[in-house]
C-alpha cells in the first residue's frame, strides 16, 4: 500500500477532521501543561459547574487523552476505515454535518446523565468516605442546604467541575451506525473474530454492549454519550431513508 496515494484519496472532511484530532493530541502531549488548559477550556464540563461553556458541546469532540494513545488512534482508525466511504457516499457537506450532529448529541446526551446521576452519586461517596448510610447522608446533607452550608456548597461545586469527556468516540458511533444502514450487509472483520460479520449486526452488537456497560456504571468511559451519538444520527438517517437519500441520492 503507499501511503501517500492513500492519505490524498481520503476526501476532504475526513482528513481534516483527522488531522485537527491529531495536531491537538501531539501538542498536548509535548506541552502538558497547554494540553490541561485545552482540558479545561475545550473539553467538556457539566451544565452548571464553574468551567462549563456552551462552545464545549463542539470542541470537546476534538480533545483525547494524551496519556492513552489507544483512544486517539481507535477513533481516527474507525473514522478513516467509515468516514471516507460514507463521504464519497452522501457529500462532504452532509458528512460534516452528519458527523457534527451526532458528536453534539453525544455531549447532550452525557449532560443529561450526569444532571440526573450526579447528586445521588455525590451522595454515595461522601456516605462511603464518613463511614454513613446514604440515607443518613442525604438528611445531612437537606438539612446543611437548608442552612445555606458554605463549605457544602463549595464541595458541590467542585464536585461538579470534576466531570469531564473528551474524544470523538461519540460523533465515531454515529459513523459506525450510518455505516451499518447505508450498507448493512458489508462483512466486517473484529481483530479477535476470525469470521465476518455483517455490518448491522456488529454496530447492534456495539450498542447493546454499550448500553449494559453504562447501566453497570464505574469506569471511565462515556458510554450513554457513544449511544447518544447513534440516537440522534439514527434520526438523521430514518429521515434519509423516507427520502431516498441514504446512498447519496440528492447529496450536495
Amino acid at each position: 500500500m503507499n501511503f501517500s496515494n492513500t492519505w490524498r484519496g481520503i476526501p476532504p472532511v475526513t482528513k481534516n477532521i483527522i488531522i485537527i484530532n491529531v495536531a491537538i493530541w501531539l501538542v498536548g502531549m509535548i506541552i502538558p501543561s497547554f494540553g490541561r488548559v485545552l482540558y479545561d477550556k475545550l473539553g467538556l464540563h457539566m451544565f452548571g459547574a464553574d468551567l462549563f461553556n456552551p462552545i464545549q458541546l463542539v470542541t470537546y469532540m476534538f480533545l483525547h487523552d494524551e496519556s492513552n494513545v489507544l483512544h486517539i488512534l481507535f477513533n481516527m482508525f474507525t473514522l478513516w476505515m467509515f468516514g471516507r466511504i460514507l463521504e464519497q457516499v452522501w457529500g462532504s457537506k452532509r458528512f460534516f454535518m452528519f458527523y457534527m450532529v451526532c458528536g453534539i448529541g453525544a455531549a447532550l446526551v452525557q449532560e443529561a446523565v450526569w444532571m440526573l446521576t450526579w447528586q445521588a452519586d455525590y451522595i454515595s461517596e461522601l456516605a462511603r468516605i464518613n463511614g454513613l448510610t446514604v440515607d443518613h447522608t442525604r438528611a445531612l446533607l437537606d438539612k446543611a442546604l437548608a442552612a445555606g452550608d458554605h463549605d457544602l456548597l463549595s464541595g458541590m461545586a467542585q464536585y461538579k467541575s470534576s466531570f469531564l469527556t473528551v474524544g470523538a468516540s461519540g460523533a465515531i458511533f454515529g459513523l459506525l451506525l450510518g455505516f451499518a444502514m447505508t450498507f448493512p450487509n458489508m462483512p466486517l472483520y473484529l481483530f479477535f473474530i476470525p469470521v465476518p460479520i455483517k455490518a448491522k449486526y456488529m454496530v447492534i452488537g456495539y450498542a447493546v454492549l454499550e448500553f449494559f456497560l453504562g447501566v453497570s456504571g464505574g469506569g471511565t468511559i462515556a458510554h450513554f454519550a457513544h449511544l447518544g451519538g447513534m440516537l440522534f444520527g439514527l434520526v438523521i438517517l430514518l429521515y434519509w431513508k423516507k427520502k431516498g437519500m441514504l446512498h447519496g441520492n440528492g447529496f450536495y
